[in-house]
């Protein structure tokens, strides 16, 4: 990310779709019309995200963003985007728990009006630790922000997932279970051998990920706690921060029934990959920041859980993210913006951290 072009992330065009989502919205505000449509730079290479001012007499809100399901015929990054699930799990969050998200207005499944399903929820003004160049950057308002600031974040962001997993009830959440056999843990497991096996459908496999899902059965938990709600996504790349607080979580796409290590896996590792990349890059990064120490030692004082088995879930973590890498770089690679090498595991970014974690030897680095 910080040592290729950015890949593109979208394949339409925005002119159409300010027209298109105009002409939609009068079907639900007659009078109301769409301004300001932006695409924003952060944009994701999964779902699409379109801001806009929404103009009419009769609306509390003004400023609204809209989460559209990738275009299918554009090599998406995912096999499917069920809006309607990620609708959802917001209302869900928003119903049960005190974790600031975004107030969801109006779910369309007809991908008619816009090519694709969508979702649209109220925009939360705020800042959030930017992916490029990555907030672990010298230059980034994250990296120039004092300890204490720093500090606060982290334990306002870890406070979110200790909250979000007590809080919601496990059986409103069951319709974010992995299908299959087997506990939470294994279905959600599976679930990723099969996105992978769809990711090299047709293309070179990865020596490395299918020596990660190894490495995994060796260290399987033998003990499991009740699964919770996961966020699924959950860095705070994901959260719309006013000053050091957090007041937008975003991006439920990945939520899934799981054990709260999955989150917490996650956050942590995805914090390094991205501290890694600063330090391979010739800077200090953020190396006192949300260490796998403090995060794990919080969030028991916060829940009364002690997580379990985290060089598993770290791992796991680091394999997730290789799995969704090797797919946007053969994405890279079918829009001829890169090509693909004679050893594929090159295509994935953190192959030197994935291949330590494999090994056992990267927490001790």
């Amino acid at each position: 990310m910080a040592t290729a072009p950015r890949p593109r992330t979208t394949t339409r065009d925005p002119e159409d779709l300010t027209r298109r989502l105009t002409a939609w919205l009068g079907t639900r505000l007659p009078g109301a019309k769409a301004t300001g449509v932006t695409v924003p730079a952060s944009n994701g290479m999964s779902s699409e995200t379109l801001l806009f001012d929404l103009e009419h007499p009769e609306t509390p809100w003004r400023a609204c963003a809209l989460r559209l399901a990738a275009d299918p015929a554009a090599y998406t990054v995912f096999p499917a985007y069920d809006m309607a699930r990620q609708y959802r799990t917001l209302r869900l969050v928003a119903e049960h728990t005190d974790v600031p998200v975004p107030r969801v207005l109006w779910l369309e499944e007809d991908p008619g009006p816009l090519g694709a399903p969508f979702f649209v929820m109220e925009r939360v003004a705020g800042r959030v630790p930017p992916d490029v160049m990555p907030y672990t950057y010298e230059g980034s308002w994250l990296h120039a922000a004092s300890d204490a600031e720093r500090a606060h974040l982290e334990t306002a962001t870890v406070g979110l997932l200790a909250r979000l997993h007590d809080q919601v009830p496990p059986s409103e959440a069951e319709f974010l279970a992995a299908p299959g056999d087997g506990d939470a843990l294994r279905r959600h497991v599976t679930a990723q051998r099969a996105y992978y096996a769809w990711v090299i459908d047709g293309l070179p496999r990865s020596p490395l990920i299918e020596a990660a899902f190894d490495r995994l059965e060796q260290l399987w938990p033998r003990q499991l706690g009740e699964p919770v709600l996961s966020w699924g996504d959950a860095r705070i790349g994901n959260i719309v921060y006013d000053g050091f607080d957090p007041v937008a979580v975003l991006d439920w796409e990945m939520a899934a029934l799981a054990p709260r290590e999955v989150d917490l896996g996650w956050t942590i590792y995805l914090h390094r990959f991205f501290h890694d990349l600063s330090v391979a890059s010739g800077q200090r990064g953020l190396p006192d920041f949300l260490r796998r120490d403090r995060v794990e030692a919080r969030y028991a004082r916060l829940t009364g859980h002690t997580p379990r088995d985290m060089e598993f879930h770290t791992l796991y973590a680091a394999l997730r993210h290789a799995i969704v890498m090797l797919r946007i770089a053969y994405r890279q690679a079918h829009f001829g913006e890169v090509a693909v090498p004679a050893d594929p595991d090159a295509l994935i970014l953190h192959h030197d951290s994935l291949r330590a974690m494999v090994w056992g030897a990267y927490w001790v680095r």
